[in-house]
C-alpha cells in the first residue's frame, strides 16, 4: 500500500496493550496514531512501549486527530456503543471479543455498518493460530479422511474466579474464538447443546457445547478458567487418522506476552517449538507434524 491506514486504539488494558497495539505497530500497511486511555498508569505504559504515540481522553478526540480505522479493546459492555459511534463518524471498526453482549446489539451494529457502507469486523485473530492453520491444512489435504468429530478446548487454571463483568464470562470472553474456529473449519450448524457453570456473580467460568454441523461433523467445545488439568487444544477425528495438538494456547500469544512482535521476529514469528508440534495418529502409529510451524 502506498498510504498506510491510520489506526486508533480504544483501550490499553490487557487486550489493547498485548494484542492490538504491537500488531498494529508491526503491520507495514498500518500506523498506530493514538490510543484512548485515561488511566495514568496506562498512559505511562503507552509512552514507554510506543514512544511518541499520543494518548487521548475520548473517541471524539481521537477522531478529531484523524484516523481511518479504530480497534476497540475496552470493557465488553462498551463495545457496541463505541463501534456504532465510530461508524457514524465514518470510521472503520475492528472490535475485540465479545463483539456484543447480546444478539440484538450485534445485529444493530452490523446493520448500521452495512447501511453506511463502512468496514466492520470482529477481531478473530485465532483464525491464524499456528495449530488451527495446521488443522485446516490437514483437512484440505484429506490426511485425516472423513472427519466425524472436532474437539477444541481452551482451558486454564486461575487463582481468581475468571474474567470479571468487563469480560462477559468465559463463554463470551474466549468461547467466541472456539465457535468461530469450528464454523470456519466445518461450516454452518444445525443444532447446539450446551452447558454452563454460572457463579454467584451471574457470570460463567466453565462451558461445554456440542455442535452438529450441516455436513455431519460434530464439534465438542469446552472452555474453563478453573480447570487444573487442561485438555489438549485440538483433537480432530477422521476415518484415516486423528490429529492431536497440545494445549493450552498458541505460541503467538506467549510471544506477545513476552513483548515479542512480528516486526522483531521476522520469519520466525509464529514458529512453534518442537514440544508443541501436533501429531497425526493412527492407533499406535504416530508422526510429528512439523508443518504446524506455519
Amino acid at each position: 500500500m502506498s498510504t498506510r491506514v491510520r489506526f486508533g486504539l480504544l483501550g490499553y488494558g490487557f487486550g489493547g496493550r498485548y494484542f492490538h497495539a504491537p500488531l498494529i505497530a508491526s503491520a507495514p500497511g498500518c500506523e498506530l496514531v493514538g490510543v484512548v486511555t485515561q488511566a495514568p498508569l496506562r498512559r505511562a505504559q503507552l509512552e514507554e512501549e510506543h514512544p511518541g504515540v499520543p494518548a487521548y481522553g475520548s473517541l471524539e478526540d481521537l477522531i478529531t486527530a484523524g484516523v481511518d480505522a479504530v480497534a476497540i479493546s475496552t470493557p465488553a459492555d462498551t463495545h457496541a456503543p463505541l463501534a456504532q459511534q465510530a461508524l457514524r463518524a465514518g470510521i472503520a471498526v475492528v472490535c475485540d471479543k465479545p463483539f456484543a453482549l447480546d444478539a440484538a446489539s450485534a445485529r444493530e451494529t452490523v446493520e448500521l455498518a452495512e447501511s453506511l457502507g463502512i468496514a466492520l469486523s470482529p477481531y478473530q485473530n485465532r483464525r491464524w493460530d499456528s495449530d488451527f492453520l495446521t488443522v485446516r491444512r490437514l483437512l484440505g489435504e484429506g490426511t485425516l479422511g472423513d472427519v466425524s468429530r472436532f474437539d477444541s478446548s481452551f482451558e486454564r487454571f486461575t487463582p481468581s474466579p475468571g474474567p470479571g463483568r468487563s469480560g462477559g464470562g468465559a463463554l463470551l470472553d474466549f468461547g467466541a474464538h472456539l465457535f468461530d474456529q469450528a464454523l470456519v473449519a466445518f461450516g454452518p450448524v444445525t443444532s447446539v447443546y450446551a452447558e454452563m457453570h454460572v457463579r454467584d456473580s451471574g457470570l460463567d467460568d466453565e462451558f461445554f457445547a456440542a455442535l452438529l454441523h450441516s455436513n455431519g461433523v460434530r464439534s465438542h467445545l469446552s472452555g474453563s478458567f478453573v480447570q487444573g488439568a487442561p485438555a489438549e487444544r485440538f483433537r480432530v477425528t477422521g476415518s484415516a487418522a486423528s490429529f492431536l495438538t497440545p494445549g493450552p494456547m498458541d505460541s503467538q500469544e506467549r510471544a506477545l506476552l513476552d513483548r515479542r512482535t512480528p516486526a522483531g521476529d521476522g520469519d520466525r514469528w509464529g514458529v512453534e517449538p518442537a514440544e508443541r508440534w501436533g501429531e497425526v495418529r493412527r492407533g499406535e502409529h504416530q508422526r510429528s507434524d512439523d508443518d504446524e510451524r506455519a
